[in-house]
């Protein structure tokens, strides 16, 4: 590298979430060089045991840099590859006077810091920046002048136009509607303005002043397909919306689904409910979601055996179950199937790591709070779904509990972002919510 090019660069000190979050990024930052502090190496050797996808990026990072290891690691550094940038392993130096007296030098994250703040010190002619999705850390740099920024390889830059999954026509030709209603309930997409604009498996609210109707794009044709309210295991949906999600949950043709919304739209009992209606079209249906301690604390510290440590986080999924059972009566036979399929694990609830190396195949499989998943564990899951497998996602993009996610990088959002456009797939956002009218005022004000 020339010396020209080397002061164009940035020198880029990773953190250990960086890697944790994905064992890829050494190939993310182009042509600029990468630091890894030792602290960082220290840190990953105690996440190498385990199955969880922490474990595996932990694993993968220290093979990658093992292949690329030679005499330089720990000097000049070597090259990651055409057209990037070198890296290499800076060991733990003392304490820069600067930071003795605010940062205790026991605490990895402040030897990672010093060894960003050290190197800017001493590389006067390169633009030297720690990359942490550790807030915490970012405004610990901040505090001392230190460039400092999140990962963001895989952020989606503007949520607020991030796609909906339907959209609402107005004003449309009254004769038009009116064809929406006749017996093969279909029509041309051709014939509406704006048709061009259609993704696959979009949803239409199309309105005149006198009639209105909803539909579906599909791809084949193209065609605009009526669609009629269901129900779905004695759950009728309220809304639009809602009558969107029941169908892209409901039609074997759609393979992957997501829906977001706030607390109390229906996201997790429309999939529980569409998931049993259609049960006879799947060996299994599965229900996981991801276990986020709270106030960083592992489901270890909690007390009693495993089961009693995950049956808080899964509580919400058997009250979501609880409120189907409860349209029928005990004696009803549509209960006892229910209480007969959790019996013969038929139908399984479960955290999301419990399904690792489990075979995905002719299963409805339901995936909550799946805003708290990374991009690449949205990716593991979806890629490891077998034949006739239907795979669903939901969540809200903004509630993530996550310490290192955010409303950007999530795994949730990543997928909607990346997914729109393919005929397998449909999304729905429910904006409106239908617990209750208290529910409904403090999620809105509160």
């Amino acid at each position: 590298m020339t010396a020209r090019t080397a002061a164009a660069s940035k020198v880029i000190v990773l953190d250990t979430n960086v890697i944790l979050h994905d064992s890829d990024c050494l190939y993310k930052f182009e042509k600029n060089d990468i630091v890894i502090p030792i602290s960082v190496l220290e840190e990953l050797d105690n996440f190498k045991k385990g199955n969880d996808t922490l474990n595996f990026h932990a694993r993968e990072f220290v093979r990658t840099i093992d292949n690329l290891s030679g005499d330089k690691l720990f000097g000049d550094g070597v090259r990651i590859g055409s057209g990037l940038g070198r890296i290499r392993v800076v060991l733990n130096t003392p304490m820069h006077k600067d930071l003795q007296e605010s940062f205790p030098h026991h605490k990895a994250d402040h030897m990672i810091l010093n060894c960003a703040y050290v190197l800017q010190k001493n590389l006067r002619t390169r633009k030297v920046i720690l990359v942490t999705k550790d807030v915490n850390l970012r405004m610990k740099a901040k505090a001392i002048s230190l460039l400092s920024q999140d990962f963001r390889n895989d952020h989606v830059s503007n949520v607020q136009e991030l796609y909906r999954g339907h959209r609402t026509l107005e004003d449309l030709d009254i004769e038009l509607i009116n064809s929406m209603y006749d017996p093969q309930g279909e029509i041309p997409a051709a014939s509406v303005p704006g048709s061009e604009d259609f993704e696959p498996n979009e949803y239409l609210i199309m309105r005149n002043n006198k009639r209105s109707a909803l539909a579906r794009h599909v791809s084949q044709g193209p065609a605009l397909r009526r669609i009629d309210k269901c129900s779905a295991y004695g759950i009728t949906p309220r809304n639009a919306e809602q009558i969107f999600a029941l169908d892209a949950l409901m039609d074997d043709s759609v393979r992957l689904v997501s829906i977001t919304g706030k607390a109390g739209t229906g996201k997790t009992l429309l999939a529980l409910a569409a998931a049993l209606e259609v049960r006879r079209s799947y060996r299994q249906i599965l229900m996981a979601r991801p276990i986020v301690p709270l106030s960083n604390k592992d489901i270890g510290y909690l007390p009693g055996d495993i089961k009693s440590k995950i049956d808080p986080y899964m509580q919400p999924l058997y009250d979501n179950l609880g409120v189907i059972q409860n349209q029928f009566k005990e004696n009803d036979a549509r209960n006892k199937r229910i209480r007969e399929f959790l019996d013969m694990e038929k139908l399984v609830i479960t955290p999301l790591a419990y399904i690792r190396g489990r075979s995905i195949v002719k299963v409805f499989f339901i995936v909550d709070e799946a805003q708290n998943l990374t991009p690449h564990e949205i990716k593991t899951i979806i890629t490891r779904a077998g034949d006739n497998t239907k795979m669903v996602f939901t969540g809200d993009i903004f509630q993530i509990d996550h310490p290192y996610l955010n409303t950007h990088s999530n795994g949730l959002t990543h997928l909607i972002d990346k997914m729109t456009g393919q005929p397998l797939y449909a999304h729905i956002n429910l904006s409106r919510g239908e617990r209750s009218e208290l529910a409904e005022i403090a999620s809105d004000l509160l």
